[in-house]
């Protein structure tokens, strides 16, 4: 049921004539949502309170850095009932570890605006190692980075006890983002 994060990053370039460079974040603007299936059923969630510091230069892509924290408690996964459940030991266990990072290590330039973010993942004290397929699109003096991933629940013990598995709830939880960042 949510994944968070988270997750995640964005960092992505393009080669364009001039170089443009990104390093501000515009949390207002950028959006962290997640889809997972439950007894059969798309559920949508988002997290509300996270923040981001980004690093890019397009003509410079590989050189890129993105760092974002998300606030997990912040989750929104339908309905009170939900996020509430969430906030428990066997989801996030927002108690003992609030903030899931994503920090990328490596920019790979694919071409046509489109990148592979490698970076690590930490949620409930595992890291993990999560490439992010990214997307810019600039557009009147400010960049846009989105970005998607699966993030497999198991892998950071996200759901444990009844809910590990599949039966309930999917393991994999499709991850999106929209980070804005002005030009600098």
């Amino acid at each position: 049921m949510k994944p968070f994060i988270y997750l995640a990053v964005l960092l992505g370039g393009c080669a364009s004539a001039q170089a443009v460079e990104y390093t501000d974040v515009n949390r207002t603007a950028s959006q962290i949502s997640f889809t997972y299936q439950q007894l059969g059923q798309s559920v949508y969630g988002t997290f509300g309170d996270f923040e981001g510091t980004l690093s890019f230069d397009t003509q410079k892509p590989e050189a890129g850095h993105a760092l974002l924290k998300i606030q997990l408690a912040s989750i929104d996964a339908g309905s009170p009932d939900a996020n509430d459940e969430l906030q428990r030991a066997s989801w996030f266990d927002t108690a003992t570890y609030p903030v899931g990072v994503y920090e990328s290590t490596a920019v790979t330039p694919l071409g046509g605006n489109r990148f592979k973010i490698s970076g690590n993942l930490t949620i409930k004290g595992a890291t993990r190692q999560v490439e992010v397929d990214v997307v810019l699109k600039e557009q009147g003096g400010i960049g846009v980075f989105d970005g998607k991933f699966i993030l497999k629940r198991s892998d950071f013990k996200i759901g444990e006890g009844e809910w590990a598995g599949n039966s309930v709830v999917s393991d994999g939880i499709d991850i999106k983002f929209k980070m804005v960042a002005p030009q600098r």
